[in-house]
């Protein structure tokens, strides 16, 4: 039997997936978290050897659990974080720690390019933020003595996380990237899907440092000098994690829609090959690209989602795991005793659809029998409440209400979130039977890739597994829950 190794490198972790090459089926996964570097406030950053060594340490780990020989591979397919920044030389050895998406070193360099925001709005189709790779390239380059060392030598390659990973695996041969994760840099045209030469002059990053941009779908290259895979196996399938996300879920067709919760949340609606511009704080971004043909999406992005949950474990102590967050929050009974408490989860800004980079967490109306629990439930409010302000600007810009959303990411298997999110958002949540979606839509993407299977065959293999349909009696305390929100949100643009 063979099998279709799906690496999923997200933000906090990565998740080794192994999926039947055969009947495209689940067969398991391993995560590995690996640790997140905060040198400043509001600097994020990754030890590129700390991902490695996580993508080294899943692979071997999940073909031992399911007594696979790493022969057994037929291809691999590669999902990441997308805008977060590698610098490294033409050996593979890292010049920096990767630069996280989250990371807002760079927002008052995008304030000194506002005047350009229209055009590069135009060409990209993204706003002019440091949440973006281009803004950090330039960083690197201009703070980072190893980096302008490798430049002036002509050794100094960039890359986002799929292209750092691809030429590991690859032996330091294949230096390419794909066009949805081309399209999150600030530098590509999403006309032409290439590198634009007036982006690249005005974030001043070299062209010869940057990856071949490729179909999402093709031979990348393949395994060479590794000593956990064999040599020779194909890299065939490369996506963003949103647009992965939005492939698992038999995302293929204009008007399919769906949304992420993982350490932050996407939200992204298939616009077929129409460049569809918002007009109400969204993004337009690359879907795929297959055969030429370049498919593109709305996306809304929430940059703190799960990682709220992690921040309550990790630094308050309020929960052991993650996972417990949903038993703490259901103590709360009534819902008079929430009135008040809000919790604001803009640890690193405030993205779409109002984006405010100056924005910050906070928990407001805590009162003495203010308890964990209340805070739990705050802050699961606090993610629903955030991705309700994607759906709103979603319904503005395609002009219709929106009545059912997918949903896939691990906070998904929260049920009390979902029921919450549900009743704010007055939608029909639907969640499928893999939820798993980013790793197996590079799954997919790998076995197009390597011809095992059709695009048309993709809406077959996706099966519902639950839907949630909120609760009736808890919508005048989500309306005024809903108002406050608002009103916080507005105070900031004052």
């Amino acid at each position: 039997m063979n099998y279709i190794l799906s690496i999923d490198q997200g933000t906090t972790g990565t998740t080794a997936v192994l999926i039947d090459a055969q009947s495209m089926s689940f067969v398991d996964k391993v995560n590995k978290e690996f640790q997140q570097i905060f040198p400043k406030p509001s600097w994020v950053e990754h030890n590129l050897n700390d991902i490695w060594e996580s993508i080294e340490s899943t692979i071997k780990e999940v073909l031992k659990k399911n007594n696979i020989e790493p022969d057994q591979i037929s291809s691999i397919g590669i999902t990441n974080q997308r805008e977060t920044t590698c610098a490294f030389n033409k050996k593979g050895t890292p010049l920096a720690n990767a630069i996280v998406w989250q990371d807002r070193r760079t927002s008052d360099f995008c304030h000194s390019l506002r005047d350009k925001e229209e055009f590069v709005k135009t060409k990209t189709g993204l706003k002019i933020d440091s949440y973006f790779s281009g803004t950090k390239m330039n960083w690197l380059l201009n703070n980072n003595d190893k980096v302008e060392q490798a430049h002036r030598s002509d050794n100094l390659l960039f890359g986002t996380i799929d292209t750092f990973i691809l030429y590991k695996l690859s032996g330091s041969l294949a230096h390419k990237t794909e066009a949805s994760n081309a399209s999150r840099t600030l530098l590509m045209d999403l006309k032409t899907s290439d590198w634009c030469a007036e982006l690249l002059d005005l974030f001043k990053v070299p062209r010869n440092t940057l990856p071949e941009i490729c179909d999402s779908f093709c031979e990348f290259g393949k395994t060479k000098g590794l000593s956990f895979l064999p040599d020779g196996i194909p890299i065939t399938g490369i996506l963003g994690d949103q647009q992965s996300a939005l492939f698992g879920q038999a995302g293929l067709s204009d008007g399919d829609l769906k949304c992420t919760y993982g350490t932050g949340a996407f939200m992204l609606l298939n616009t077929g090959t129409e460049i569809r511009e918002s007009k109400h704080g969204l993004l337009t971004t690359v879907a795929y690209k297959e055969n030429g043909t370049t498919y593109y999406a709305l996306e809304g992005s929430t940059y703190i989602c799960g990682a709220a949950v992690q921040w309550l474990r990790d630094n308050m102590g309020i929960v052991e795991n993650s996972s417990d967050i949903e038993e703490l929050a259901r103590k709360v009974k009534n819902l008079d005793e929430m009135e008040h408490v809000m919790f604001l989860p803009f640890f690193t800004g405030i993205g779409s659809p109002h984006w405010s980079s100056d924005a910050k967490a906070a928990i407001l109306g805590l009162t003495r029998d203010t308890g964990k629990e209340h805070i739990a439930r705050a802050c699961l409010d606090g993610m629903a409440l955030s991705i309700n302000d994607l759906l709103q600007a979603m319904a503005l810009d395609i002009g219709s209400e929106i009545e059912t959303l997918k949903v896939d990411g691990g906070a998904v298997v929260n049920e009390l979130l979902m029921n919450i999110q549900s009743t704010i958002s007055n939608v029909e949540i639907i969640r499928p039977r893999v939820i798993e979606t980013t790793a197996y839509g590079a799954a997919l993407a790998s076995a197009i890739g390597a011809g095992l299977i059709g695009k048309e065959k993709i809406p077959e293999l996706w099966k519902k597994d639950i839907s949630f349909n909120g609760n009736k009696n808890e919508l005048s305390h989500y309306e005024m829950k809903k108002e406050k929100w608002t009103k916080y949100i507005d105070s900031l643009f004052l």
